[in-house]
Order: structure tokens, then sequence, then C-alpha cells
């Protein structure tokens, strides 16, 4: 396995916020940037190379399965938004 660099994790990790940022409905964006964010947090410890590519791997993989989400809410967002969504004026 080879070891991602720091800028290509750093790219992992703004490709899933871009990603979760994406999400039509509210709850999804925020669990899905969450998420990306404790992930990260969780494994920034990793030293053993191969744990780190593991890790990218997953990452990889989540970033897929996030994309293809996004198109499938896309295809089905809801009409009304959400409370948290609604600007006061």
């Amino acid at each position: 396995m080879v070891v991602p660099s720091r800028a290509e994790v750093l790219r992992l990790f703004r490709s899933l916020l871009r990603t979760a940022s994406k999400f039509s409905d509210f709850n999804i964006r925020e669990y899905t940037r969450r998420r990306t964010i404790d992930g990260f947090r969780e494994n920034h410890h990793l030293s053993d190379p191969a744990s780190v590519a593991a890790a990218f791997a997953d990452g990889n993989s989540q970033l897929d399965i996030a994309r293809r989400q996004v198109l499938v809410y896309s295809l089905y967002a809801p009409k009304v938004k959400n409370v948290m969504e609604i600007k006061y004026k």
C-alpha cells in the first residue's frame, strides 16, 4: 500500500466537506459534515503506514458513497425547507 501524502489527505477532507454541503436535506448535510470532521479527528494520530493507507482508502470509499447519495437525494429532494434552513427577515 502506498502511504498518502498530507496534501492528498487534505484534498480528501475538503472533498468530503464539499460533497456534504451538496445534500439538499439539512439533517443529512450536517450529519455528513459532522461525521467527516469526527472521522478525521479520530484518525489524526495514526502513524503506521498500513493503517494510514487503510484509513485513506476507507475515506475514498466513503466519498464515493456520499457522491452517489447526493445524486439520489437530489432526485427526491423535499419541496419544503427544514425549519433550520429558513432565514428569518
